[in-house]
């Protein structure tokens, strides 16, 4: 499993083919339907960027828009994408569907203080110039830790976690925003000893995240560690001797951690996704009405909180903020000043502008055998151009 894990990441796809032209945006009115968004998404896939991908867009009580494009993988021969029923990985996305929601809860709860010393609920969290680091730093990237570490050299979890306890601040905490893996592996070992049950009990970060979460806001097609049964709706993120590897999560340090960390891990649907960001705009409801998290709190965590400027990327408590320091940004041009969101390595993205009362989820397995050597950035452009669609279909004429 190890060498399956190692190759999910450093395999390398296909020859590069020549660079397709990028693909203007459609003239004319925008509107929530295919003319709109089919040559946006459909753009990426022939530039090849993706092979395949799923769009929902939508507001707090309807999807607007949702459709597949593609397939799981190059051939025409493997399954289309379906919004509906197809798995991604979801990368980084993971820290605001899971590991952020879950510090909402416990931040009502009041089992965690943001401005707490993250060493009040993880003592192993010692090293030299980490005593005043805080669960608030943490969400902000503002904690001064690296990006990452090897942990996937480890021998095993215990010995991972037990690096990341150990790491060192590389820049003065509050100073700077650094997106940091680091911090939200931290957060997901806060989660896990704050939401302890009676006795004591600590569970894993997937039964927590479980019960607390994806049970109540209805996210059934949100899970860690996929079963083989899913394999065949799964798309793929790498290759093993020539075939494509599904279910298995493409992060190399949430491989080590066990499949589930505070960063990464989770497999989801588009439109489990789209429900997610439906909760986030309704301000801490569940579709029934109930409340679910403080619409304090939702606001707390999604209102801008660190912006050095300069270029730099703004953060919200566990989100991306606008602007995102992105030359190309994932958010568009039209989104809003308050819009908040958050991006997957492997080609995800969610987007919501609570001025609009709009969410984008794009979900596609860029990570898998990109055919052109541009796809990070032809992604970006076409998360972008679709932002932009969706704002100005919002907008009207």
């Amino acid at each position: 499993m190890l060498a399956l894990v190692l190759v999910l990441q450093t395999a390398a796809g296909p020859p590069a083919v020549p660079h397709f032209p990028s693909s203007p945006a459609p003239r004319g009115p925008a509107r929530f339907d295919a003319a709109t968004f089919d040559p946006l998404v459909q753009a990426g896939i022939k530039r090849g960027a993706y092979p395949g991908a799923a769009l929902v867009v939508g507001r707090a009580d309807t999807v607007l828009f949702s459709r597949g494009y593609g397939h799981l993988t190059w051939s025409a021969r493997s399954p289309a994408v379906d919004p509906d029923s197809t798995l991604y990985d979801l990368a980084s996305v993971t820290k605001v569907v899971a590991t952020t929601t879950a510090l909402m809860l416990l931040v009502d709860r009041r089992r965690v203080r943001l401005d707490a010393p993250v060493a009040t609920y993880v003592p192993e969290f010692d090293g030299p110039g980490t005593a005043a680091i805080t669960v608030r730093q943490l969400l902000t990237h503002t904690s001064g830790l690296r990006p990452t570490l090897p942990l996937y050299r480890e021998a095993d979890s215990a010995a991972a976690l037990r690096q990341v306890f150990a790491a060192t601040p590389i820049a003065p905490p509050g100073t700077r925003v650094m997106y940091s893996d680091l911090n939200a592996i931290l957060l997901g070992e806060i989660v896990r000893r704050a939401s302890g049950r009676a006795g004591g009990e600590v569970e894993p970060l997937d039964v927590i995240t479980a019960r607390e979460i994806l049970a109540p806001l209805g996210l059934h097609q949100t899970l860690f560690r996929p079963p083989a049964t899913l394999r065949r709706r799964i798309a793929p993120t790498g290759l093993w001797h020539g075939q494509p590897v599904a279910g298995v999560v493409n992060d190399r340090n949430a491989a080590r951690l066990g499949g589930v960390a505070g960063h990464a891990g989770l497999f989801a649907t588009a439109r489990d996704v789209a429900r997610f960001a439906q909760f986030i705009l309704r301000g801490g409801t569940l579709s029934n009405g109930r409340r679910f998290v403080l619409a304090e709190t939702v606001r707390l965590f999604t209102t801008k909180a660190a912006n050095f400027g300069s270029g730099s990327e703004a953060r919200a408590l566990g989100w991306q903020a606008v602007p995102t320091g992105e030359h190309t940004s994932s958010a568009g041009a039209l989104f809003g000043l308050r819009s908040f969101g958050h991006t997957g390595w492997t080609g995800t993205s969610l987007w919501i502008d609570p001025d609009r009362g709009l969410f984008v989820v794009l979900l596609t397995n860029r990570a898998y055998a990109p055919r052109s050597r541009t796809s990070f950035t032809a992604l970006k452009e076409v998360r972008g151009r679709v932002a932009d669609a969706a704002a100005r279909a919002h907008d009207g004429p």
